[in-house]
């Protein structure tokens, strides 16, 4: 059904005199009836205010569509009402009001038309023309217009998906929560330009999202691996795939499909080559294979200690942020309200701290070094790797020594299992469950036991005496360069080991710096959203519907919704987010805030903070100074760039 099916230029009108919203929704539907499209005027208006009092139909952008599915509509159709002195919808103010009249059995024209109109109504260029249409005959004609020209542009897409190259892909960051479904999104946009099909899994905090198939694996032209953690890439076989970072993929989502095209032709090129040759074919990618390795052998090792580390650092999140949580809801309770010796007992707060400080806090070193061993030698190194972590935390050497103890039990274990191939098959099965983990976990205890625990607690005691003896200008001084670091790159290597301190001295039951942390965190998408709230002018129509998002964004402790905004326009963007940060965190730690849940933004202030109204003070005044310093710096836009798009994390 086309929307040529659907208008009647005899169920448009205009006007510029002010209406209240109930004198609009009648005047449509006294139009649709006079003109004979529904049959029952009273039964219809039941039936859209029954779905307006459920939702408001005002969808932002001076819009509203109201509409209903019901027997008293002879015939689908949809009604046009723009009024120029604005129509008051709920709490919002519209313009233009479409309302959609659908037959009872009309089982999917109602969703399609629906989705139909609200796409249209996405366009600022097609809304504009709406608005400065004179009478309802050009309305009618602009309407039929963006339908021609929208199914045409949809014939293009699905003839070029036809012929189309197929790519597909994985994309995986530590948390999996923002960088993930960007690098997702990135990809999958500028695919749909080129006019190839594609499909990305997505490895997120909840699992794996558009799993791909080996179907998937045979068809695809070109493959991407887009990720900081491990991900499993058996499903690929022996075919060719690109293997980079989130951060990249995001950036550069063009020059990443360009790299994976061209890798699989070489790929393919050099198998036709050899085909009846194997063992030249072996020499020559094994030659290929050392040479690269030769050239950015240093840059390999970096690659692969990131995305180890970063594989332990997102099994563990969960557990830090849970017992952080719960150990701060104990502390309500009283201080020593989970000591039963202690006048201030409560069986409550017992339950919280054993949940908390028993549990969760006592697992979260051995989850980061089991997961950083099997990030490098797979499942055999995961027992090695935690009885490592949990050696560190008796031992008292912590954060530090657990992250040593997973990379030592990792390389221990994969150097065992290389050595241990040649074995008959039989006896393999014994030596996966006994030989290896036994005699990897021997190395691994020695080596924690008798020379890594003693040096690292004393380093790690060290370091809490100087931090807590921190106060006034030197503890500002900390909040600023914790801060700022975690503002400057947004998820970036600086960021993370940013982080990377603040757990290890929240392992250490050391809290203060989490608190910068989160500011430093919490400032970029925040000032961004402020400023495209006071400065409209210097940002384009599409950044202040980005800017929206960053609220949301910000307050949950996702600095991940700045990146674009750092993308299109770095020089003014970064110093400000920066700036910001730093000036929150060093405010939060010269006064002593503490935070015992190092995530969760907003959610966590409450219980988790020591001062959370200072606490969110703080993070207001950063945000304040970024969104100023944003308006200060960044350009007036004249109108045609405030409506210019944003394509591919470029602004």
């Amino acid at each position: 059904m086309q929307i040529n099916d659907l208008i009647d230029e005899k169920n448009i009108e205009t006007s510029i005199k002010p209406m209240t919203k109930k004198e609009a929704i009648e005047a449509l539907i006294e139009k649709l009836n006079v003109n004979g499209y529904i049959d029952n005027a009273k039964i219809f208006k039941q039936a859209i205010y029954k779905r307006e009092n459920e939702v408001s139909t005002a969808v932002g952008y001076g819009i509203a569509i109201p509409h209903a599915k019901t027997a008293a509509v002879s015939k689908a159709t949809i009604g046009v009402l723009r009024n120029l002195s604005g129509i008051q919808w709920g709490e919002k103010k519209v313009n233009l009001v479409f309302m959609i009249a659908a037959e009872a059995d009309a089982t999917e024209e109602h969703l399609k038309m629906l989705s139909k109109i609200s796409t249209f109504l996405m366009d600022e260029k097609f809304r504009a023309k709406l608005i400065t249409a004179d009478g309802p005959r050009k309305i009618y004609d602009v309407l039929i217009e963006e339908d021609s020209k929208k199914n045409k542009e949809d014939e293009m897409t699905q003839a070029r998906n036809l012929t189309g190259k197929y790519l597909i892909g994985i994309s995986a960051c530590n948390t999996g929560i923002a960088h993930t479904f960007m690098a997702a999104e990135a990809l999958t946009s500028e695919a749909k330009k080129r006019g190839m099909r594609v499909k990305i899994q997505t490895n997120g905090a909840t699992g794996a999202e558009n799993k791909l198939s080996s179907k998937d694996v045979t068809e695809a032209d070109a493959i991407v691996i887009a990720h900081d953690v491990k991900v499993d890439t058996s499903l690929f076989g022996n075919k060719s795939y690109l293997d980079v970072p989130v951060r990249r993929a995001i950036d550069n989502p063009s020059q990443i499909i360009d790299e994976a095209l061209s890798k699989t032709a070489m790929h393919n090129t050099t198998t036709s080559n050899f085909q009846n040759s194997p063992k030249n074919l072996e020499t020559a990618i094994g030659k290929k294979e050392k040479t690269d390795e030769e050239l950015s052998k240093g840059a390999k090792f970096g690659r692969a200690f990131y995305t180890h580390i970063m594989s332990g650092v997102s099994y563990m999140i969960p557990f830090v942020v849970v017992g952080g949580i719960f150990i701060a809801i104990s502390f309500m309770f009283g201080i020593y309200a989970s000591d039963p010796k202690s006048d201030q007992y409560n069986i409550w707060a017992a339950f919280f701290n054993e949940i908390g400080g028993n549990a969760a806090f006592k697992l979260y070193v051995p989850i980061l070094a089991g997961f950083i061993s099997w990030s490098i030698a797979d499942k055999p190194g995961l027992a090695p790797g935690m009885i490592g972590g949990m050696m560190a935390v008796n031992g008292g050497s912590g954060f530090l020594g657990g992250m040593v103890a997973g990379f030592l039990a990792g390389y221990v274990t994969k150097f065992i299992v290389t050595k241990t191939r040649k074995i008959p098959h039989s006896y393999q099965g014994l030596m996966g469950v006994l030989v290896i983990p036994l005699l990897a976990t021997f190395i691994v205890g020695f080596v924690m036991y008798f020379v890594i625990n003693t040096p690292f607690s004393k380093l790690i005691e060290v370091l809490t005496a100087w931090l807590e003896s921190m106060n006034g200008t030197s503890a500002a001084l900390m909040g600023a360069i914790l801060a700022g670091m975690m503002a400057s790159d947004m998820g970036g290597p600086i960021n993370k080991t940013a982080s990377a301190f603040g757990l290890a001295m929240f392992a250490s039951k050391i809290y203060a710096p989490s608190a910068a942390l989160m500011v430093g965190g919490m400032v970029p998408p925040l000032g961004i959203a402020l400023a495209t709230l006071l400065f409209k002018n210097k940002f384009s129509i599409a950044e202040q519907e980005a800017g929206k998002a960053n609220w949301v964004l910000g307050a949950s402790f996702i600095t991940e919704g700045a990146i674009p905004f750092a993308a299109g326009d770095p020089l003014r963007t970064i110093p400000a987010n920066i700036i910001g940060g730093a000036v929150g965190g060093a405010i939060c730690m010269a006064s002593g805030i503490t935070l015992q849940a190092p995530h969760g933004g907003i959610f966590v202030i409450p219980i988790a903070c020591n001062k959370p109204i200072l606490y969110i003070g703080c993070i207001l005044i950063g945000t304040i100074i970024t969104a100023v310093i944003l308006g200060l710096t960044k350009k007036t836009l004249s109108v045609d760039q405030m409506n210019r798009q944003m394509t591919g994390g470029i602004i």
